[in-house]
């Protein structure tokens, strides 16, 4: 057998948050996909869009099903700013080559992404109709 590696061992695995971040938006776009639509069939197909009221939403999240529609929608808010600010991050990094910019723009995303995350989270769990 012939141990040929057609010049593919210059190509090594390097890991690393990058690798992960790369991954996670290879993944979190297809749930995205997933769940963006299944709310976008619900709310806008199902509910439709001229009935969509504050009631509707509370008796939602208080109802029977509420800590599953909770649960889901807090999914989706995390997956979506998380794909959003992952993708941000890397405009940041093509377009800002300096590296002080570089890292004061990623530690504003990161603060930014974090109060809307915790803002979204405080919303979802303490609201009780």
């Amino acid at each position: 057998m012939n141990n040929k590696d057609y010049g593919l061992s210059k190509y090594k695995y390097q890991g690393g948050f990058e690798t992960w971040a790369w991954f996670f938006m290879r993944i979190s776009g297809v749930v995205l996909l997933l769940i963006a639509v299944l709310h976008l069939l619900l709310m806008h197909v199902y509910i439709q869009v001229e009935n969509i009221t504050y009631d509707v939403v509370a008796n939602r999240w208080t109802g029977t099903w509420g800590p599953f529609w909770k649960t889901y929608d807090l999914a989706l808010l995390i997956f979506a700013l998380t794909h959003g600010f992952n993708g941000l991050r890397w405009i940041v990094d093509d377009y800002i080559h300096r590296a002080g910019w570089n890292v004061f723009f990623k530690a504003l995303l990161l603060v930014i992404y974090l109060v809307v995350i915790a803002m979204g989270t405080y919303t979802v769990f303490s609201f009780t109709g």
